[in-house]
């Protein structure tokens, strides 16, 4: 295919300023804490063309701002450095910031721990005094204060290790950890793919800690090397391809004070994943899962006998979804418990032993993510709806009805939020399609929000962006029209996708469609579709992917585009183009390739290219196991829509991605040379699954946006 000469871009400005802002998140707060007390809320938050974080303090009363601790103070003008662990942890939670990007408050509020290149620090908020805790060489890796607030735990050198503050001396609590076979350390799959980050977790009465040891032995190793240093050695991190062996999990408890490790009993053959352990308002509690994910069980645990029992199973014929935030106790009375099983997501209060007592959320409320739950009211808080662009806040007291909770913003929006202060306060994040977040701190008996005060940019280009729902109780659909739109012209389309499970594409924002509103303003029509497989509906909306990426996705997004065009009949079907990242860009590749009579190009960033390639606890939750699901492997992969592609792809791919690895288009790429298919490559040296490079981001969204212009 020979390409046109394409248009240059226009508003450099605003794509430069999206970029050195790290698309408009630089200079607006974020972890927002109140203290126990109700009288400060603490935040971080950067400049607004900085990536680096600082500790502030906002008086709720007052509303006056201080800075508690800056980078620049601790590191006394010496330049930040990360370990390449701390990189890859920073990359599982998909961190872009610097500086502090997170820290602890002890349960009494008296004092705060933070972490900067490796090196840990409390700071005492009475005074201000900055402690650096005496830690031996190496990195500390997931710092967490201990319940009654004395002590300080952390990973070093493959062991958790404890810093009595009184003293600050380090002793080492777990003992023999290694490289292979780590002590506190979550394995790559529940990072990546359980939300799980820690390893540890401390008793109650801050006496014992339970650890995870991790063996990964038989665990492939993969290498990423720095394509223009070929000199240096790859880091090689370990990586369990689906059907292949996973790191063996089990967990000790051990006191603080030494000794040697009571080791958990429970079927592991059977339930060999550990996705989430709790240690707070009740017994010792697991939740494991099988191989497979349709299987788990909720366990509890005698911390001196080391044997468990088993208070709920729960069991899905597709898949079950994690959540982190349940088992969730109440203590003296039971613990919430999340389920599908019924439909649709659904919230449970059971007694201790695992009987249902009563359902607290109806699967028809539509509950989307815990905000938490305050016992001195019986109030539990959620976010969600029954329209799942948006998200609202909920309040469901003692087991009553679902009520709507009043907070700021438009009505149509999207909010985040945590219930912090002692439980007497909700840390708010809101936005919709007219407005940036904007952070504020609610009391939960009442009264008027407090505002976390924001220095960031503010963008001056306004979203043309109209959100609908398709025919038949379909698909929700998005379309952003050229701030130049003129009714009764037409305009090529690009298609953004992403299509696959935990990710909705088309919500009431603002800062994620930005840079789609920047790129129909190119002279494009942007649509958004998220079909079946996607989530916030129903249970059956979800699974209808089960053991097959390819069919259905794709089947709703051309579906959708024609129901688009019936709707707004300026969006120029006979040119369409598609973009997308990750899955998304899966499913740009796949729609190119499969449905070349609708799709004329594609734009494909970091795309799975062979599932076989991906990790195991993703890709076996939704295709099953290779060996015993062979045909839903076969007809996922884009290797198998190689020989009719027909359409001109770029693919777009870090060289450096430790998650979806540039490997994946390497192989396409093979692939469609030999075939004799059009295609281009753009590597990204050196970077990972995220861009946050500015100039990089920059020069991405220039590239792709020309592509389309000459491709359509």
């Amino acid at each position: 295919m020979t390409l046109l000469s394409a248009t240059p871009v226009t508003d450099v400005a605003f794509l430069h300023e999206y970029a050195e802002t790290r698309r408009y998140l630089s200079g607006r707060p974020v972890s927002v804490k109140v203290t126990p007390d109700g009288k400060s809320a603490l935040f971080l938050r950067s400049e607004a063309k900085d990536a680096a974080q600082m500790l502030f303090e906002l008086d709720l009363a007052t509303k006056a701002t201080k800075v508690l601790l800056t980078p620049q103070a601790v590191l006394a003008g010496a330049s930040e450095q990360l370990s390449a662990a701390e990189k890859a942890r920073l990359e599982r939670q998909r961190v872009s910031a610097r500086g502090f990007t997170s820290y602890q408050l002890s349960t009494d509020g008296a004092r705060l721990l933070v972490g900067l290149s490796g090196r840990l620090y409390v700071v005492e908020r009475a005074d201000g005094k900055v402690t650096q805790l005496k830690t031996g060489a190496g990195a500390c890796l997931d710092p967490k204060f201990s319940p009654d607030g004395k002590s300080v735990a952390y990973v070093r050198d493959s062991d958790v290790q404890v810093i009595e503050l009184a003293k600050n001396v380090e002793k080492r609590v777990t003992k023999g950890g290694t490289e292979a076979k780590p002590h506190g350390l979550a394995e790559f799959v529940a990072q990546e793919e359980m939300g799980r980050f820690t390893g540890y977790w401390f008793s109650p009465d801050s006496k014992a800690i339970v650890f995870q040891e991790t063996d990964h032995a038989g665990v492939e190793m993969f290498g990423v090397p720095d394509p223009t240093k070929p000199e240096l050695a790859p880091e090689r991190f370990f990586y369990p391809r689906a059907g292949k062996k996973n790191a063996a999990v089990k967990l000790g408890v051990i006191a603080i004070s030494g000794g040697t490790p009571k080791w958990l009993s429970w079927d592991t053959a059977k339930f060999p994943y550990l996705a989430s352990v709790v240690w707070k308002d009740g017994p010792l509690t697991l939740v494991v899962q099988n191989r497979e994910q349709t299987a788990e069980q909720v366990l509890s645990a005698d911390p001196k006998s080391g044997k468990t029992t088993v208070l709920l199973t729960e069991e899905d014929a597709a898949w079950l979804n994690l959540d982190q935030d349940f088992p969730l106790w109440w203590a003296g009375v039971g613990f919430f418990w999340a389920t599908e099983r019924n439909g649709a997501r659904e919230v449970e209060l059971r007694k201790p032993d695992g009987t249902l007592l009563a359902s607290w959320v109806k699967p028809a409320a539509g509950f989307g993510a815990l905000v938490g739950f305050a016992p001195a009211t019986k109030t539990l808080l959620f976010t969600g709806g029954t329209n799942p662009t948006a998200a609202t806040l909920f309040k469901v007291v003692d087991g009553g009805a679902v009520e709507p909770v009043k907070t700021p913003g438009d009505a149509l929006s999207t909010v985040v939020a945590k219930l912090t202060g002692g439980d007497g306060f909700v840390a708010l994040s809101h936005t919709s399609s007219k407005a940036m977040p904007k952070h504020v701190v609610m009391r939960l008996e009442g009264g008027e929000p407090v505002e976390v005060p924001s220095v960031a940019l503010e963008p001056t280009l306004k979203l043309s962006m109209e959100i609908f729902q398709l025919e038949n109780d379909g698909p929700w659909a998005a379309v952003l029209k050229p701030a130049s739109f003129v009714k009764g012209q037409k305009y090529p389309v690009v298609l953004d996708v992403y299509g696959g499970p935990h990710h909705l594409e088309v919500t009431q924002v603002t800062r994620e469609n930005l840079v789609l509103q920047w790129l129909a303003n190119q002279g494009f029509i942007v649509v958004k579709v998220d079909g079946r497989g996607t989530p916030r509906r129903t249970r059956a909306w979800e699974r209808a992917i089960s053991h097959d990426f390819a069919t259905l996705t794709a089947a709703d997004q051309i579906s959708a585009l024609q129901q688009v065009g019936k709707r707004v009949p300026e969006a120029d079907l006979a040119r369409v183009g598609v973009y997308g990242w990750s899955f998304g860009g899966y499913m740009a590749a796949l729609l190119a390739m499969s449905r070349g009579e609708v799709i004329k190009s594609a734009v494909a960033g970091a795309p799975v290219v062979d599932w076989r390639d991906y990790d195991t606890h993703y890709t076996e939750r939704y295709l099953g196991l290779p060996e015993a699901q062979p045909k839903a492997y076969e007809v996922s992969s884009l290797l198998s829509y190689v020989k009719d592609a027909k359409r001109p792809v770029l693919l777009i791919h870090g060289t450096a991605d430790d998650n979806v690895y540039f490997l994946h288009s390497l192989k396409l790429s093979d692939a469609m040379f030999r075939a004799g298919k059009p295609h281009s490559v753009l590597p990204l040296q050196n970077f990972t699954h995220m861009v946050p490079d500015p100039l990089v981001t920059e020069r991405l969204w220039e590239r792709i946006a020309t592509w389309f212009k000459e491709t359509l």
